[in-house]
């Protein structure tokens, strides 16, 4: 819940639209006969369409719906991933997102130069990632690999340490997009914990997950998205209860 609801909100999202292209050719030779029989190339897709809602500091908050709802696509704009094609999308404080991850890592570096320049791509300073190097690394258990190569990890120690880094930055707003469903069980207990652990200390969390009883359990409040549009916002076991109806 708000901390301070006479704080400056986390996150304003005001009258916010997402429109991609969808094309429907995928070679010259069909692009070609499309056009030759007059059928459209590309369809305008409305992933959101005029949203609205605010996030107070120290919220956690679902973002909730089926696929194509437009919740990754409503992360990426939090994110700065995205910018709407109408609307503001406004943030307070650092922004760290379990979007893509592992997204800046180089396959040629050792797991210890990645650290450091995923940390960097993270807004990290040099110094913060020395001060918690250590607690990266034993969180993301794969000590021994530490110097290796990381083309020669397994996925699973690649996003272990991509998670570590992630959830050891400095922020004050973690976004997180199913990266909960993959590791093992532990290792993911262990995610959640550390998730829980940043919430306690006042930072707001936005999450996108298909678990919708952890999500619900995460999160004190539900916002559910059904074709680009807001359809309910309030409590997230009512929200789930609503997306499931």
């Amino acid at each position: 819940m708000p901390r301070n609801s006479e704080s400056v909100p986390a996150v304003v999202v005001d009258g916010v639209h997402k429109d991609f292209k969808l094309r429907h050719t995928h070679s010259i030779k069909e692009t070609f006969l499309a056009a030759v029989r007059r059928k459209p190339l590309t369809t305008d897709f409305h992933a959101l369409d005029d949203v609205s809602f605010t996030i107070e500091q120290g919220e956690a908050v679902a973002l909730l719906g089926f696929n194509g709802s437009g919740k990754s696509t409503m992360l990426k704009l939090i994110s700065g991933v995205l910018v709407p094609d109408d609307g503001v999308v406004l943030t307070r404080g650092r922004v760290a997102g379990l979007i893509e991850v592992g997204a800046g890592f180089h396959p040629d570096l050792s797991g210890r130069e990645n650290v450091y320049l995923n940390a960097a791509i993270l807004g990290m300073s040099k110094k913060e990632t020395e001060d918690r190097f250590d607690e990266i690394v034993a969180f993301s258990e794969i000590e021994q690999f530490i110097d290796t190569e990381v083309k020669h990890y397994s996925s699973g120690m690649f996003l272990r340490l991509a998670f570590a880094v992630a959830i050891h930055t400095e922020l004050d707003i973690l976004l997180i997009d199913e990266i909960l469903s993959v590791g093992d069980e532990p290792f993911q207990q262990k995610c959640i914990a550390r998730i829980r652990e940043l919430h306690a200390a006042g930072k707001t969390l936005v999450v996108v997950s298909h678990d919708l009883d952890m999500v619900s359990n995460l999160c004190t409040r539900g916002i559910l998205l059904r074709g680009g549009k807001v359809e309910f916002d309030g409590d997230s076991k009512e929200a789930v209860a609503v997306m499931r109806g």
